[in-house]
């Protein structure tokens, strides 16, 4: 007998680490922020598009909080849980959308890059705001539409590659996605 709820916790705390990894492993520093950008919002993306909606934010709330947390972020790792979460529990109600409508995930893929780009940019600004002000939190928009655009990008690229091996498994996007 096949314990699935198991094999979705261990995917989601694969997916978490691999959040959290892509997250700290490459920064490009934002200037005038003190911020930086980085691949991890990809990855972000992904537990949308594989994960159910409560698994994916936890494992991308969770991952992006705790790369917060390590890389000396104290401030941001709440913000950071709900805003990186909600990225990817709105992309895999997406999925969940659009399973019904078309048999092609990329508008699911693309979708989710649209959102991250609003969320991350939005919700990002609305919390700064408190913190920083409003022109302070204007600041790190422009990061913050990169840092989402290339979150697309990664996406995009990676999602190919984990498609086959992970639709099956999970069951979470429509069945002709492991054929393509």
């Amino acid at each position: 007998m096949e314990n699935t709820h198991t094999k979705k916790l261990v995917i989601a705390a694969l997916f978490a680490a691999l959040v959290c990894t892509a997250t700290m492993a490459i920064r490009i520093p934002t200037p005038g922020t003190g911020g930086y950008v980085h691949p991890g919002d990809g990855v972000v993306i992904l537990c949308g598009l594989f994960l159910s909606p409560g698994w994916a934010f936890l494992a991308a709330g969770i991952g992006s909080s705790l790369a917060d947390l390590l890389g000396g972020y104290f401030i941001y790792v709440p913000i950071t849980l709900v805003i990186k979460g909600l990225v990817a529990f709105s992309t895999s109600q997406l999925v969940l959308v659009l399973k019904k409508r078309c048999s092609s995930p990329w508008p699911s893929v693309i979708g989710g890059g649209i959102l991250d780009i609003i969320l991350v940019a939005g919700g990002y600004f609305f919390c700064e705001s408190f913190l920083y002000g409003v022109a302070g939190a204007a600041a790190s928009v422009p990061a913050n539409v990169i840092q989402g655009s290339s979150g697309l990008v990664i996406a995009c690229v990676l999602f190919p590659l984990l498609a086959k091996p992970l639709t099956g498994f999970l069951g979470h996007l429509p069945a002709k996605t492991a054929d393509r």
